[in-house]
């Protein structure tokens, strides 16, 4: 699993779904008021959050190939970790990362 440490009076966790709901090397998609979260699952299953925009030309990261920790955009395959939402060298960029929390098969986000 990866989270950011936040103190724990600024952190509201709010449950999007059941880990069993995102594909194994795949994601799903969470609707919010900051635009589409495309929440990852990889072969650990760890569970990993990240604005669904590809920080090279928008493309929808949650249609990408997840490997490791990392998803390869469908559009120019530009290679992003998932734990921290930075392009792969030689590229440059950043997707905006959601903090991750599971606990007892739910997947919860920090959409503060």
């Amino acid at each position: 699993m990866s989270a950011v440490i936040k103190p724990a009076a600024a952190v509201k966790w709010t449950r999007v779904c059941a880990i069993e709901d995102i594909p194994q090397l795949g994601a799903r998609v969470v609707k919010s008021a900051h635009g589409n979260i495309a929440v990852f699952r990889n072969a650990e299953d760890e569970v990993f959050a990240l604005l669904d925009k590809c920080p090279h030309k928008r493309g929808p990261l949650s249609q990408g190939i997840v490997f490791g920790r990392k998803v390869a955009c469908p559009l120019h395959n530009w290679n992003i970790g998932l734990d921290d939402g930075n392009a792969v060298a030689p590229d440059q960029g950043c997707a905006r990362c959601f903090p991750v929390n599971l606990d007892g098969g739910m997947v919860f986000l920090d959409l503060s």
